[in-house]
């Protein structure tokens, strides 16, 4: 058993249990139920319900370990716990609010955890399809009971790629969509789903050869970078390094193509633009 069987099985428990509450209440949205953080970031009643089911998890197993998660936390939840210290859980308590809003059944339940300084843990929970996505650095990656690997097609011309529109940061349509135009003239196919954690566990089992987006945070990513190094694939930042956890602009891909899709990146949005998107 992995050294972080217990928590696994914890993460996974507690995915299970959000996404419980979740498929309860999918189309059944009442306009009270929904708020709006920022320009098209939603957050429903059931986004809050499925944190607290997932932070009063963790903290009754793990009770010293600080947690960051999309939706606030009381401050007595991270109370006398370093944020900089040896383990960090990571929380989307449903990645795809929008599409729950409007009953469009792409939206999972996001767990990670870090353990000094290296991801460690991913869980990513697509309840509508009842698909568990999980892995430990150094067991593998798994679809539900079954090992899962990324996809082997290497031929550009063959590549179904997944990507994301920058919702948070609209003034940079017009160089996303450069790089839009670019991957949709060199690959099989591109789709947008609107998930970007089922995006990122899609292309760790295979479904997808590819995936690139701007402007997410880091509970979005962080279970995607276990499953998908463990599954066989690569992860990085737009020019191939590792800042994506903090700079939110990711690649992440079967590991064929990868320098491809850097560079290429590289080449459309110069290594010297301000990529602060969030502004």
């Amino acid at each position: 058993m992995s050294i972080l069987g217990k928590e696994r099985d914890v993460a996974i428990q507690a995915a299970r249990a959000a996404g419980k509450i979740v498929s309860e209440n999918y189309g059944r949205l009442k306009e009270s139920d929904i708020g709006e953080k920022g320009v098209n970031d939603m957050v429903t009643t059931i986004d809050l319900r499925s944190q607290e089911l997932v932070v009063d998890a963790i903290r009754a197993n793990f009770p010293d370990d600080f947690i960051v998660a999309e939706e606030s936390l009381p401050d007595s939840v991270n109370a006398g716990r370093d944020p900089e210290g040896a383990r960090r859980w990571y929380i989307d308590p449903l990645d795809g609010t929008t599409n729950y809003i409007h009953s469009y059944p792409m939206f999972a339940v996001n767990v990670a955890l870090e353990v000094d300084g290296v991801m460690t843990l991913g869980v990513t929970f697509a309840p509508f399809n009842n698909e568990m996505f999980h892995a430990v650095r150094g067991d593998g990656a798994f679809l539900n009971d079954a090992k899962m690997s990324v996809s082997t097609i290497e031929a550009k011309n063959r590549m179904l790629l997944g990507t994301g529109f920058p919702f948070r940061a609209r003034h940079h349509l017009e160089l996303y969509l450069s790089t839009f135009a670019y991957f949709f003239n060199n690959a099989r196919g591109l789709r947008r789903a609107g998930s970007a954690a089922l995006d990122l566990a899609y292309v760790a089992a295979g479904r997808l050869d590819g995936f690139w987006e701007m402007t997410l945070a880091s509970w979005d990513m962080a279970p995607g970078l276990v499953l998908i190094q463990e599954a066989g694939g690569q992860i990085s930042d737009f020019f191939g390094g590792n800042k994506f956890l903090t700079d939110g602009h990711i690649v992440a891909t079967n590991g064929l193509f990868h320098d491809w899709m850097c560079e290429e990146l590289s080449r459309l949005i110069p290594a010297d633009t301000d990529l602060n998107l969030r502004s």
